[in-house]
Order: C-alpha cells, then structure tokens, then sequence
C-alpha cells in the first residue's frame, strides 16, 4: 500500500510519528495525522485557522475525547460532561481525561512507535477512497477525506471549522 504514497502522503505519516514523538505518545492516532495534515499545510487551502483547529483538538482532548453525542447522550441522563471534566480537573489536574497521555515506559533505540488501530484503518481507508475515486496515488487529499469519513471528534473539530467530506473534495480536487 505504502508504495502508492505520493512525497507528501509519506511525509504526513512521518510527520504522524514526529507528532507522537514530540507528544511523547506510546501511539500514533489519528490525530496525529490531523496534526501533520494541519502542521504540512495540507488544510490550508480550505482555509482553516492552523491554531484555532489545534487548540480545538486540544479541548476535545480534555473532554476525553468524546464527541457531542457522547456529551448529549450524557446530558440525556442528566450528567453534565463538562462539570465531571472540571472536577477531574480540580483533583488530578488539566487533561488528566486526556487520551494522549504521556507514555511511561522506554522506546527500543530505534524510536519506532506503532500505530493504533484507529489510525491504521485511516491509512487503509484512504486506500479505498483512492481506488474509489480512481486515483492511481494516495496523496494528502485522500489521508484528509479517510479521517473524515470516520465519525467522532475529529471529524467534528473539522467540521466546526468548516471542512466536511464535501468541501475537502470539492476545494481539494479542484
């Protein structure tokens, strides 16, 4: 699969793992890959706001990660997400609920950090979407269009800053 990586799809993956490295991360996520995708400048032509979309993904990560469904279905109970995260917060610190927690233990010398199961299934989706769509390369374009095709929080950040499915195809393959 990694042979039909264009340059720039090659250097987001590396740039996943520079990412995690630099977050001290056991894992590479797919957030790592929204990372490189923003830090490359790959989401610039959609016009997005590279610190405003991280600083949103910073707050998602506080929240643990969960999605607004995940926070109504709460509310729906009656149990206010955001006061849980606050007294969390309080007793063990910012971003304690944070799924990127530093990891605790030794690398082998080579530094290599394996990739979730989560961010391996966005490499292989963007496979598919490029077969799909009948590209003979998987370019950046198709690494953004397989992390929005997976429902959650990244998708949703996304979203709210204006990058759906949609416009990423549409602007991006223009």
């Amino acid at each position: 699969m990694f042979e039909r990586f264009t340059t720039d799809a090659r250097s987001t993956v590396k740039g996943a793992v520079t990412q995690a490295h630099e977050a001290g991360a056991a894992t590479v996520t797919e957030e790592h890959l929204l990372l490189s995708l923003l830090a490359l400048g790959a989401l610039d032509l959609l016009g997005v706001d590279r610190a405003s979309l991280t600083a949103d993904l910073a707050k998602a990560r506080r929240r643990g990660g969960m999605s607004r469904a995940d926070e109504e279905a709460l509310a729906g109970l009656g149990i206010d997400l955001g006061e849980i995260v606050a007294r969390i917060e309080e007793t063990h610190g910012e971003g304690a609920l944070s799924t990127a927690a530093p990891s605790r233990r030794r690398r082998s010398g080579t530094g290599h950090i394996p990739f979730t199961a989560g961010a391996k299934k966005v490499l292989e989706r963007s496979l598919r979407i490029a077969l799909a769509r009948k590209d003979r390369h998987i370019g950046p374009l198709h690494l953004l269009l397989a992390l929005l095709s997976c429902p959650g929080t990244l998708s949703e950040v996304l979203t709210d800053h204006g990058v759906t499915y949609t416009t990423a195809e549409t602007s991006l393959a223009a």
